[in-house]
C-alpha cells in the first residue's frame, strides 16, 4: 500500500491516540528529511535499530521508554535529538503519540 505524504504548504491535523482509528503515519518523505506520527498503544515494543540519519523524538501524549546508550522516559511535551546512526527502540507505557523526525546528510 503506498503512503500517501503532504506537500509543502499542506496544513496536517495530528491524531489523537484517544481515537480508535488512528494509526502511525508517514507525513513527508524527501532526500532530507523524513516526518511520521508514531501511534504506540500500551505495551507496543519498536525493536531496538538505527538510521541513517539524525533523529528527534517530540512526545505529543502519553508515556514512552526510550531504550538507547541509557533508558529515558519520555511523557507528553518532551524532546530528545539522536545521533546519526544511534541505536535505539522504543516501548509505550501509556497509549502514545510519537512525532518522529530524520535528518539525513546530502
Amino acid at each position: 500500500m503506498a503512503l500517501d505524504h503532504v506537500k509543502a504548504g499542506d496544513r496536517v491535523r495530528l491524531q489523537s491516540v484517544a481515537s480508535p482509528h488512528t494509526r502511525t503515519a508517514a507525513l513527508v518523505k524527501t532526500d532530507r528529511f523524513e516526518t511520521v506520527q508514531l501511534l504506540l498503544r500500551a505495551g507496543t515494543t519498536v525493536q531496538r535499530h538505527s538510521v541513517d540519519g539524525f533523529a528527534t523524538l517530540y512526545c505529543i501524549e502519553g508515556a514512552v521508554t526510550l531504550e538507547g546508550r541509557r533508558k529515558v522516559a519520555l511523557e507528553r511535551g518532551d524532546w530528545i535529538y539522536l545521533e546519526r546512526g544511534q541505536e535505539h527502540g522504543l516501548t509505550a507505557s501509556e497509549d502514545s503519540s510519537i512525532l518522529l523526525t530524520i535528518l539525513f546528510d546530502d
